[in-house]
């Protein structure tokens, strides 16, 4: 797939219907794709820019896609063209990767990309199953934003404690979320 595309030339007019699915799809896809395009570029604002640029490029090439098929495969080989681009067009400010080290990351990345909505579903999964004390410590943290400092005042803890808490919870649920995955072959 080039990596570019001629600004004069005009997109291929799109049926109504092609247009709904695509603003569907990219919307759909969008976080994903932004995660996606900031690992390889490095950071969020270069990653929204080659996202932007990727974004337009799949909307002129909306015609290639064949409905019914993955959009996010489809969508992240553009943005890794649109990236790699990005790379060789930034100049010597910036961080460049050659070609086979940015292939690696790329396919690296998007398996990772491709799975996280399963990670999202695993690790709900996996709190619901935390004893509640320790399910408790994680939504007042992690939903609810109260600082460890805070959180181990109001129960008369040392701040150790609570992190070394904190600690113990995420390897249980790392680990669970990975033996979930693994079940389900992803």
């Amino acid at each position: 797939m080039p990596n570019a595309f001629s600004p004069d030339t005009p997109p291929p007019a799109l049926s109504p219907a092609q247009q709904e699915l695509f603003v569907r799809e990219l919307n759909a896809a969008h976080a994903l794709l932004l995660r996606y395009a900031m690992s390889l570029v490095g950071n969020r604002h270069d990653g929204e820019d080659v996202l932007q640029r990727a974004s337009v490029i799949m909307w002129r090439r909306f015609g290639e896609f064949e409905p019914g098929t993955d959009f996010v495969a489809w969508a992240t080989t553009v943005v890794f063209y649109e990236a790699r681009n990005f790379q060789r067009v930034a100049g010597h400010c910036r961080l460049k990767f050659d070609d086979d080290l940015m292939k690696t990351l790329a396919a690296e990345r998007a398996q990772h990309v491709r799975q996280w909505p399963a990670r999202v579903t695993a690790l709900q999964a996996c709190v619901e199953k935390l004893e509640p004390m320790q399910r408790n410590l994680v939504e007042e943290i992690y939903t609810r934003g109260v600082e460890a400092a805070e959180l181990a005042r109001q129960e008369g803890r040392a701040v150790q404690t609570i992190y070394n808490k904190l600690n113990f919870i995420r390897r249980a649920l790392a680990e669970c979320v990975q033996r979930s995955l693994t079940e389900t072959h992803l």
